[in-house]
């Protein structure tokens, strides 16, 4: 395991991931600094733990979101489908509400790391779960 030290919301935080997944683990750390970031700047909540929950379920929401339109666009193709795919965010964002459909596993299982590095971040205080 690799140890990364990165910056969420003008704090530092050490991360372990798994040697050769760090750029996955930063690419993660940039989506959840920016989600959080634009929460703080609405100024509606100064909190840093509950910034952190509402960007977790804000990002939780976008995975679903985007899960279920990718759901809807394969089950609405025909048997031969000769029109090239619609990208996944394009088809997300023409979503107008959410989905109760279960995650997929692989989806279900990262959001559950995610919600055990935030329990990790926030410490006893914040606990998600």
């Amino acid at each position: 395991m690799k140890q990364i030290e990165v910056q969420i919301l003008q704090q530092s935080y050490l991360l372990t991931c798994p040697e050769g997944h760090e750029s996955r683990l930063l690419d993660a750390v940039e989506r959840v600094d920016t989600a959080m970031t634009r929460i703080r700047d609405a100024g509606k909540v100064r909190a840093r733990e509950r910034i952190a929950v509402l960007a977790a379920l804000n990002l939780a929401f976008e995975i679903a979101d985007r899960e279920a339109a990718d759901l809807a666009a394969a089950t609405a193709r025909p048997a031969v489908d000769t029109a090239p795919a619609q990208p996944a965010a394009t088809a997300a964002a023409t979503t107008a509400a959410p989905s109760s459909a279960p995650l997929p596993a692989a989806d279900d299982q990262r959001l559950q790391s995610l919600v055990q590095q935030l329990d990790h971040v926030l410490g006893e205080d914040g606990r998600l779960l």
